[in-house]
């Protein structure tokens, strides 16, 4: 194989294998700070935020009878998604 083929096929098992670490949001899934802060601190600091975030909303169902018209539920699972791409740009960053 030539160079180029070898840089392509691994670009390829990259995107491949970062793509299946983007599973899809089901309920009860929580933000995780598991981004290392002396290598991102920019980014982990936006994990713990996020994750902060998702304890709040979670404070407000329960201050609110979990009665928040399904949008509460929406903004954790969005949480969750912007978590794992956090995790994804530090996953990317390494390799850059």
């Amino acid at each position: 194989m030539k160079p180029m083929q070898i840089a392509g096929a691994t670009g390829v098992i990259l995107l491949v294998t970062l793509a299946a670490c983007v599973q899809p949001v089901r309920q009860g899934r929580e933000p995780v700070e598991n981004v290392n802060p002396a290598r991102h601190g920019n980014i982990a600091a936006a994990q713990e935020l996020s994750r902060q975030a998702f304890d709040r909303m979670t404070a407000a169902q329960a201050a609110n009878e979990f009665d928040l018209g399904g949008h509460a539920k929406r903004a954790k699972e969005l949480l969750f998604e912007a978590n794992q791409e956090m995790k994804l740009a530090a996953v990317s960053a390494n390799h850059q």
